[in-house]
């Protein structure tokens, strides 16, 4: 009688489902270890996402207030000192074709105090500005409360404060009934503004009109900046003649510049601090590959009894490494699984209290999984191959 002696194979599912039995005969060490992928892939999933959150609440806050804005502020002289701008400056501008918007704003000497008992060493870092009636539609600005300087306000005591002023100086409404010292004077808050993006030099200022400034606070008319907006095809054009523009007689003493390359550059920072934590989540993926091997090889210690009863019922050496190995990677992926999960949860409950959009890239999750893949297969091998070595009857004899 003829006997086949070929071994049995298995099946990717009967595979599997081996490899599953034995990782749920230890549940509690199955978990530890599975934690440390979980970490490692949450980690990452949770910056990358967070991160792409950010950037994308800042294409969108860009698309809202338009890269358009164009500054024009007095450089440098040939002697190194503080330039200035021609008083008629704003108006130059204005005569460039493509330029739909043109609003100044100028520094007054003039300290900011919420009442007459302070100090008038501590100016508290507030600037005060001679600022245009059309600034909140040059730079994008809103009102938190209260209203804007009109035609009649300009010329009277009334002030508008940047978002970072209002709270420094504990005011939190506009009214008839609230003021602050400036130079000396009394000032009504007529509005307080919401913070602005692309001129963040207004959040800790306190605003007042250009004809209340010269006859109240000894303001000389000379403008410190010129906002500008224009069409989004001749950002670039206008950009080259701002400076001959403004300054005819001394171009080199103008200094030309658009906010949203600062937003663009600072989003690039933001990039470069994510690699950083990209890679401490790697770190951390890696412990937790450690942990998995440290399992499998603590699993074969400990089931050899098991490995050479298989043997001895004719299993193969590479049944035994594909157990094991499947175990491994099982282990991996569970950890890897949960930790894509919690990575996203992370990045939706941040980017829902920060009022963001919430986006993680496909690639992340799906890199999460891939990396989990190799660290399971890797954190593998070696028990595996340890356990398909062992003999039936070594592995039987052991305690």
């Amino acid at each position: 009688m003829n006997h086949d002696l070929t071994p049995a194979r298995l099946s990717p599912r009967d595979v599997i489902r081996v490899g599953g039995a034995g990782l749920r005969a230890r549940p509690t060490r199955v978990v530890l270890s599975a934690l440390g992928i979980a970490i490692g892939i949450a980690a990452m999933i949770a910056v990358v996402g967070i991160s792409s959150s950010g950037r994308a609440e800042l294409d969108r806050q860009l698309d809202r207030l338009g890269t358009d804005l164009l500054t024009v502020s007095p450089g440098k002289d040939l002697f190194g000192d503080e330039a200035t701008l021609p008083e008629d400056a704003p108006e130059m501008i204005e005569r460039i074709g493509p330029v739909t918007n043109a609003s100044a704003i100028g520094n007054v000497d003039a300290n900011v105090y919420r009442s007459d008992l302070i100090p008038e060493q501590a100016s508290g870092g507030i600037a005060t500005y001679a600022v245009d009636l059309d600034l909140p539609e040059t730079v994008g600005a809103s009102l938190a409360d209260g209203v804007w300087l009109n035609a009649a306000t300009e010329r009277y005591p009334a002030v508008v404060l940047g978002a970072d002023t209002a709270d420094r100086l504990g005011i939190h409404r506009a009214g008839a009934d609230v003021q602050i010292l400036i130079g000396g004077e009394w000032f009504t808050v007529a509005g307080i503004l919401d913070p602005v993006p692309l001129a963040p030099e207004l959040d800790t200022a306190a605003l007042v009109g250009w004809p209340a400034a010269q006859e109240l606070l000894d303001f000389d008319g000379s403008p410190t900046t010129v906002y500008t907006r224009s069409d989004d095809a001749s950002v670039d054009a206008v950009r080259s003649v701002l400076a001959a523009t403004a300054n005819p007689a001394a171009p080199n003493e103008v200094d030309v510049s658009r906010p949203s390359d600062a937003l663009a550059a600072r989003a690039a920072a933001d990039q470069a601090f994510t690699g950083l934590l990209v890679g401490l989540g790697a770190v951390a993926l890696l412990v937790g590959g450690v942990g998995v091997a440290n399992t499998m090889v603590i699993s074969v210690l400990e089931r050899r009894g098991e490995i050479g009863l298989r043997r001895a019922l004719g299993a193969t050496r590479g049944h035994i490494r594909a157990q094991f190995l499947t175990e491994s990677l099982l282990l991996a992926l569970v950890g890897g699984a949960a930790g894509v999960l919690l990575g996203v949860a992370a990045t939706a409950m941040y980017a829902a209290i920060q009022a963001w959009p919430t986006l993680v890239p496909l690639w992340a999750s799906v890199g999460g999984l891939g990396a989990t893949v190799i660290v399971g297969v890797v954190a593998g091998l070696y028990p595996a191959a340890r356990a398909a070595r062992l003999s039936p009857t070594e592995a039987l004899a052991a305690p």
